[in-house]
């Protein structure tokens, strides 16, 4: 198989899996050594390599969606209407980690001073960044079988966060990517027709 037919077959691989389970089908480590490739090897604009990633395994995993649910059970109040968001909040514990991407914007502001002529791009470009991250690992993770869905609970648990895990307070939280074994594979994906998202010239 070429190297262009992997790539594309770990492009469809990779997919949103919600039916996750604590049992990696790797050691851990082989998790955080895709994280630090990732890390390196990530594109970045200017090169300003302002993605900053946690990774939480085990009680601290636990403790993310503990942190998660109590933020969202102060702004729901109601039991009732609470039971959906706990249920789905149940599944991301069920994992076996999540990864914390966050945006360094001591890094985006010395960047806005250097170039001020991009000032009000360098805040879009780091987000550019740091979701080239979460795909490079997102679809890394599906090349060794872990299961993997992208969740943005910011700015709601931004707080709490940092001061549990002592984070920088210019680490700005982007996302979490919530891992673990496959429960149950992703469904069928229906696709738009791709001449109505592409154009060729020339």
């Amino acid at each position: 198989m070429s190297d262009l037919q992997k790539l594309h077959e770990l492009a469809e691989k990779r997919r949103s899996i919600y039916a996750l389970n604590d049992q990696l089908p790797v050691e851990k480590e082989e998790v955080v050594k895709l994280v630090e490739h990732a890390i390196l090897h990530t594109p970045s604009s200017f090169n300003s390599q302002s993605t900053r990633i946690v990774v939480l395994f085990g009680d601290d995993h636990q403790k993310l969606w503990d942190i998660t649910e109590a933020a969202l059970r102060d702004i729901v109040g109601d039991d009732e209407k609470f039971t959906p968001t706990k249920q789905k909040i149940g599944g991301f514990r069920a994992g076996a980690g999540t990864i914390l991407f966050f945006e360094d914007q001591t890094v985006v502001r010395n960047l806005q001073e250097a170039a001020p002529l991009y000032a009000d791009k360098f805040p879009v470009w780091a987000e550019h960044t740091n979701a080239m991250h979460q795909y490079v690992i997102w679809t890394a993770l599906a090349s060794i079988n872990v299961g993997a869905n992208l969740q943005h609970y910011n700015p709601v648990i931004d707080n709490k966060v940092s001061s549990t895990w002592s984070i920088d307070d210019h680490w700005d939280l982007t996302a979490q990517m919530v891992f673990g074994g496959i429960e149950q594979s992703a469904g069928d994906k229906e696709f738009m027709p791709v001449e109505a998202r592409m154009k060729v010239f020339g």
